[in-house]
């Protein structure tokens, strides 16, 4: 049903037709960091990694994932006795899996990218609702369906139905209209949460970095370069709360070349911490080291980087299959997502030996043929009183503070 209605002037004519442009890139934006660089989610042939990852292979499976209601755990999980609990999603909804132990926590096949409240008792995350917008076209007011990104948070115990902490349903010229919304984590101390979006005036801003006071139920824009309309993506908070980092999306002709930079809090400036090809930063425990995603002409494998400098320290898949790693707040091992042939899977390398000079003890699937989302970054969570003591000579950096994380993104 559309409704005629007077000429709008210059921001009438330019402003309908920038927003249908500034849907298409986002869309783009959203699968450039797992799309790019033929990452393997559409089936392709794997290419052959060089150097001295831990996993090889990973190629086309004809394996039927698990129904949408069923996550397998192998066996031998719980002989590995897995620490704490981890947080992802399948089908659209959120589950935690302890040890070998599963259960969903939402339904509906609306949710995703979950991320851990610092107490460990609840879960922040991403839910899509439908709704009316209305926006011209030709001079014209047309109704258009929209898909409306709003962030949840739901409490593990299961005492009370998920509740919504904002919405992305925004009005813009007196009409409603919708905004994106990525990817919400909190700080440690709990007080600040850090998301991408082009809230509160999608028509002005792209996907960027933001934060929300969750006491003043306030966002700030820190107003961040980018390469528009690229964006940002990937928060990700040192376990001090110091510190947050994230990547700036970019491009090299045809290619994508996301760049981790690092917030400082207290002196709010961004400086870049690695070069192009790199996405999806998770902290040690200790501050002082980064698992991420690195980008290359065979697909997404995984490294460790040092959090001072953002130096390649080494190098821990070859697949071209591997990606969203998140780091046991305990700090010996990484779990991360793993793609065979078109079914998606949760993985965990376990380290031997110390910082920085670990060895890769074995690479465990922490899930079989269960097809979880993709685009959803894992979390973990490990109690305070299940995280082994520092050693009383850690290792120093003067970037780097140490702490004690009960989650890691």
């Amino acid at each position: 049903m559309t409704t005629r209605t007077p000429q709008l002037g210059s921001a009438g004519r330019w402003l309908a037709p920038v927003m249908s442009i500034v849907g298409l890139l986002i869309v783009s934006f959203i699968t450039l960091s797992l799309l790019n660089n033929d990452v393997p989610f559409v089936g392709r042939s794997k290419g052959n990694g060089s150097g001295n990852g831990a996993i090889i292979g990973g190629g086309s499976s004809d394996a039927t994932p698990a129904p949408s209601n069923v996550v397998v755990v192998p066996s031998q999980v719980a002989e590995v006795k897995v620490p704490g609990t981890i947080v992802y999603a399948k089908a659209g909804n959120i589950w935690v899996q302890t040890g070998k132990d599963v259960r969903q926590l939402t339904t509906g096949g609306k949710d995703s990218m979950p991320s851990w409240a610092p107490d460990g008792k609840s879960v922040y995350f991403i839910r899509t609702t439908n709704g009316l917008g209305h926006w011209f076209s030709g001079n014209v007011l047309t109704d258009y369906q929209m898909t409306i990104p709003n962030i949840m948070q739901v409490q593990v115990d299961g005492g009370a139905s998920p509740v919504r902490l904002m919405s992305g349903r925004v009005s813009i010229l007196g009409h409603p209209w919708h905004a994106w919304i990525r990817q919400p984590v909190v700080s440690p101390d709990g007080h600040t949460m850090a998301f991408v979006s082009d809230r509160p005036n999608p028509s002005q801003s792209d996907v960027v970095l933001q934060f929300y006071d969750l006491g003043s139920k306030k966002s700030t824009n820190p107003q961040l370069v980018e390469t528009a309309p690229l964006g940002h993506q990937d928060p990700a908070w040192r376990p001090d709360g110091k510190a947050l980092l994230y990547v700036r999306n970019s491009r090299d002709g045809a290619k994508g070349a996301p760049v981790i930079y690092r917030w400082d809090v207290a002196r709010k400036k961004a400086t870049p911490l690695t070069g192009p090809g790199y996405l999806e930063p998770s902290y040690s425990p200790d501050g002082l080291y980064i698992a991420a995603t690195k980008q290359s002409s065979f697909g997404n494998d995984l490294v460790i980087l040092d959090a001072t400098n953002g130096r390649e320290i080494e190098r821990l898949t070859t697949d071209g299959a591997s990606w969203a790693p998140v780091w046991s707040p305990v700090g010996d091992s990484i779990a991360f997502l793993h793609i065979r042939g078109q079914i998606v899977d949760l993985d965990l390398i376990r380290f031997d030996g110390t910082a920085p000079d670990w060895t890769v003890k074995d690479v465990i699937a922490l899930t079989e043929v269960s097809g979880l989302d993709g685009d959803s970054r894992p979390g973990w969570f490990v109690p305070a009183n299940e995280i082994p003591k520092p050693s009383p000579t850690p290792v120093s950096s003067p970037t780097s503070s140490t702490a004690s994380p009960a989650a890691s993104q």
